[in-house]
């Protein structure tokens, strides 16, 4: 099987349209721990069981393949935006994909690349600007906790439909702007060490109405959002609650 390969996207006019330098930075310096279920990123390895259950009924619904089927992806193309150190490409992979995992951090990259070579994984990962990512269109696209995080949340919404075919599949998450998660995400989960100072930024944080307007501008049709919640009995779960996250999936108008 082939390694996963690292690119850095050749500089074009459109760099730097999304990506926030100081954003990158941050989550560049945490690449060393990604992989570790009880470092920095330990929310993350407890909210991607999660997302990754969503995915997969979301992948079979569009695609009308069985649940039962390993490898539902085999054939098709998917792209991850804001891969981080590869916690979706990975999967993805397994489930047949020929991946693509794109990062403004090239620390991040360098983690994912290395980490799905000890795998056996081949993955294409690129580092760079969404706009400037040249090739073909995909079948899957997918950008969880992302939007929240970069510049221009319109331009980079209208990068991702221009990435995705015309019978493609959109799946897209981030954390809302309410009381509650201000609340959970920013002070509780910061002060306690959940995750790291100065991740979140509660008011970049994109409301479903908001995603909403912006999926329709970049002509896409944006599907009903289901919540990701969290109990201290079930931990982080799918739920009708959106006040905290939500996820959702997104298809060519």
């Amino acid at each position: 099987m082939n390694n996963a390969t690292a690119t850095d996207i050749p500089a074009t006019m459109n760099d730097a349209t999304t990506i926030r330098p100081e954003e990158a930075a941050h989550f560049g310096k945490l690449a060393a721990e990604w992989w570790d279920p009880a470092g920095s990123s330990a929310m993350l390895h407890q909210l991607n069981p999660v997302r990754l259950g969503y995915i997969r009924k979301a992948i079979d619904a569009h695609f009308r393949t069985d649940s039962r089927k390993l490898r539902p992806l085999e054939g098709r193309r998917a792209l991850d935006a804001g891969c981080g150190a590869g916690l979706l490409c990975e999967p993805l992979a397994r489930l047949g994909a020929a991946v693509t995992g794109l990062d403004a951090a090239p620390e991040n990259i360098a983690a994912a690349s290395s980490h799905a070579r000890a795998m056996g994984l081949a993955i294409d990962y690129r580092h760079g600007e969404l706009a400037a990512l040249e090739a073909p269109a995909f079948d899957l696209v997918c950008s969880l906790e992302v939007l929240e995080h970069v510049a221009d949340k319109q331009a980079f919404v209208n990068a991702l439909a221009s990435r995705l075919s015309d019978t493609g599949l959109m799946i897209l998450s981030c954390p809302n702007r309410t009381t509650r998660s201000r609340l959970l995400l920013v002070e509780a989960a910061e002060r306690l060490g959940k995750v790291p100072r100065g991740t979140h930024e509660w008011n970049q944080f994109v409301t479903p109405e908001e995603l909403a307007e912006l999926a329709a501008s970049a002509g896409l049709d944006l599907g009903e959002p289901t919540g990701i919640a969290w109990s201290p009995t079930k931990g982080l779960h799918l739920a009708e609650d959106l006040s905290l996250n939500y996820i959702v999936t997104a298809r060519k108008a």
